[in-house]
């Protein structure tokens, strides 16, 4: 049953807070952000890079049909993978987005594990110089001839800092990473500092962790749920738009490499989980930096709901 609507409400910047749910994959974020939605009645943003496209439902966990009826989502599958959509986009629509929710909603709840969707929301983004053509030509000449690997010792060796964070399968931002280091001498690691103009609204931030073990027995799960729902038939109809950048990322790269013959597939799922693992390693390691998020076990709902309570009531959440 879906929760009681309230009459609208007129509120004014200062009246409305945002809880922001974080951590990595398979972590248990829809079902806090849902839990947290229900007890203060109201709707969710999504922050995640991949859900906002329509044609990837399986691969990347979007919720599910109940799941929407029951609380209002924005920015789930609300795109198509034809259409590019950054960090710099998202940051945009759902700062508009928020504050059209914010007229009639005292909280609302962003939930998501893309670290720099979540960056760019709430911090802003700084302004990225523009690389000279012939430097962005060299590095995707390059890459097409040697490949991933080759692709990521360069961003290793020159931007160290930001290779232990982005996603290493990802060879559009590790391409961006490297125009820029080589083509203006600044590190993405820098400019993604969050110098930009903040969210002029109360943010409390929440993360999700759990022991390794039970994190990687979660993945793996995840993994095999969605290859019996059909993850290979989501992506032999994508395959067509593999260059896209929406699908630069696990899940469908690993059945690309096996629709191309160079993977097998019993290997495809090993490869999933592998890269799923090590995704989510470098997702912790991001959010571990912010030393704002207070971090609680996803099975810990209701003391998360009395530490929200809580923190709204002492007046412990500031900009």
């Amino acid at each position: 049953m879906r929760y009681r609507q309230y009459p609208l409400l007129l509120l004014t910047v200062a009246d409305v807070r945002l809880i922001l749910v974080m951590g990595p994959t398979a972590a248990g974020k829809t079902a806090l952000a849902l839990a947290l939605a229900q007890h203060f009645q109201t709707e969710i943003v999504s922050a995640d890079s991949r859900q906002v496209f329509r044609e990837l439902p399986i691969g990347t966990a979007q919720p599910s049909a109940e799941e929407l009826q029951r609380i209002p989502h924005h920015f789930i599958a609300d795109r198509s993978v034809e259409h590019p959509f950054s960090a710099a986009d998202f940051s945009r629509e759902a700062r508009q987005r928020i504050a059209d929710l914010a007229v009639r909603y005292s909280t609302l709840i962003v939930c998501g594990g893309s670290g720099m969707y979540l960056q760019a929301l709430v911090e802003g983004l700084d302004a990225m110089p523009d690389v000279p053509p012939e430097v962005r030509g060299d590095i995707a000449h390059q890459y097409q001839k040697r490949g991933l690997s080759w692709l990521q010792d360069e961003v290793k060796i020159h931007d160290p800092e930001y290779f232990a964070v982005v996603d290493t399968q990802n060879p559009q931002r590790l391409m961006r990473a490297l125009e820029l280091v080589l083509g203006t001498g600044q590190r993405m690691s820098q400019l993604r500092a969050g110098k930009g103009d903040k969210l002029p609204y109360p943010v409390l931030k929440i993360g999700l962790d759990l022991p390794r073990p039970e994190l990687y027995a979660r993945i793996d799960a995840r993994v095999e749920a969605m290859i019996e729902q059909g993850l290979e038939h989501e992506a032999r109809a994508v395959f067509p738009f593999r260059e896209r950048n929406a699908l630069q990322t696990v899940g469908y790269q690993e059945w690309f490499d096996f629709f191309d013959g160079t993977s097998t597939r019993m290997e495809v799922a090993a490869k999933i989980k592998q890269h799923t693992r090590q995704y989510a390693k470098r997702q912790l390691t991001w959010f571990r930096r912010d030393t704002g998020i207070k971090w609680f076990h996803p099975g810990e709902i209701s003391a998360i709901i009395a530490w929200v309570e809580r923190q709204f009531a002492d007046g412990h959440i500031s900009n």
